[in-house]
């Protein structure tokens, strides 16, 4: 049965304790990245000096948007995992535990992109960030579908294969993100805007 742990008996959480612990972190995560966005103290209390202020804040937007899309994917790719994953053992909950310390660092990366502005050491810091999630959220599906471990055991191989190229598409970007900031860090983090529009196509698609 859905959200059973491979041993009835065990004193593993059940899958839908993930999910909850899961969705928990992710909201805090998102959350916080709005702290990133604060206002210089004003000198000026006008429309003028309100505006100066806000169009300097706009770099710090653009790192909110992409790290909250990027969350939100993220979020997303574990609902759908977990639709077919019906049971956990120690080392996919450890797997899982991994995952959401970096899901809870994704705030942090993003603060350090806004506070330095283009800077070569800050672009990768954040896109390793994404990086090492991507490939943890690889290392999840992977583990659990692997000889149908932790899915049911007549579960579509094509379901499996395109959820593998689906999530794949993270960890690529992010090497050419980071390849990319070495000679321009002013263009790099667009190039992760890429994820969303890649995941369009139908190769990449749910299913």
């Amino acid at each position: 049965m859905p959200g059973l742990s491979t041993d009835e008996n065990s004193s593993l959480p059940t899958t839908r304790r993930i999910e909850a612990l899961s969705d928990g972190i992710f909201a805090i995560a998102m959350t916080l990245l709005v702290l990133n966005l604060a206002l210089p103290q004003a000198i000026e209390h006008t429309s003028q000096s309100l505006l100066k202020m806000l169009t300097g804040q706009l770099y710090d937007f653009f790192d909110y948007v992409i790290s909250f899309i990027l969350l939100a994917i993220f979020w997303i790719m574990h609902h759908q995992q977990f639709h077919y994953i019906q049971r956990t053992d120690t080392k996919h909950l450890w797997i899982n535990i991994f995952m959401l310390m970096f899901v809870a660092l994704v705030p942090f990366s993003t603060s350090i992109v806004g506070d330095y502005g283009v800077n070569v050491v800050g672009d990768i810091f954040f896109s390793a960030n994404i990086l090492i999630l991507g490939f943890l959220f690889l290392a999840n599906w992977v583990y659990a579908t692997s000889n149908h471990r932790l899915v049911r055991h007549n579960l579509d191989s094509s379901i499996i294969n395109q959820s593998i190229r689906r999530t794949s598409v993270i960890p690529i970007v992010c090497l050419v993100t980071m390849a990319v900031s070495l000679l321009s860090p002013y263009w790099s983090l667009w190039i992760l805007l890429s994820i969303p529009l890649i995941m369009i196509f139908k190769p990449f698609r749910k299913v």
